[in-house]
């Protein structure tokens, strides 16, 4: 029998209301959804010119950024990429990263290896200032 789970990404409970960060952005984390046992995947809606309050990194798992719509700048420690439809960024587990949503906001999918669940991240409100 084949093993296998489906779960539609803007059905996944919208995280973003939790840490008062809605309607800003909408983050939506589907390792549990979907019995991930090694990695994780997220989606991510950022409203127009929103800047996240926040930089993140993590102590063991690196991450993968798509870009699916809109425009997006990340703040890598000191550098800022600007980013279009259908890039993808890796970024390493200890680089401290931050996004902000260009005019049209953006929409993201957020890969991450290995799956370490929850406290893994660090992160540091006014980062990206």
């Amino acid at each position: 029998m084949a093993d296998y789970t489906v779960v539609n990404l803007k059905e996944v409970e919208d995280q973003a209301p939790k840490f008062g960060l809605s309607p800003q952005l909408e983050m939506r984390m589907a390792r549990v959804a979907l019995g991930l046992e090694n990695s994780g995947i997220s989606y991510q809606r950022i409203a127009p010119d929103f800047r996240l309050p926040f930089g993140h990194k993590h102590k063991n798992q690196e991450e993968i950024y798509v870009l699916l719509g809109g425009s997006v700048r990340i703040k890598l420690e000191d550098e800022v990429v600007d980013l279009k439809p259908f890039d993808a960024v890796r970024v390493a587990k200890d680089t401290m990263r931050g996004f902000e949503a260009g005019p049209e906001g953006a929409e993201l999918i957020a890969i991450g290896a290995p799956n370490t669940g929850p406290g893994d991240g660090d992160t540091v409100q006014g980062w990206w200032s």
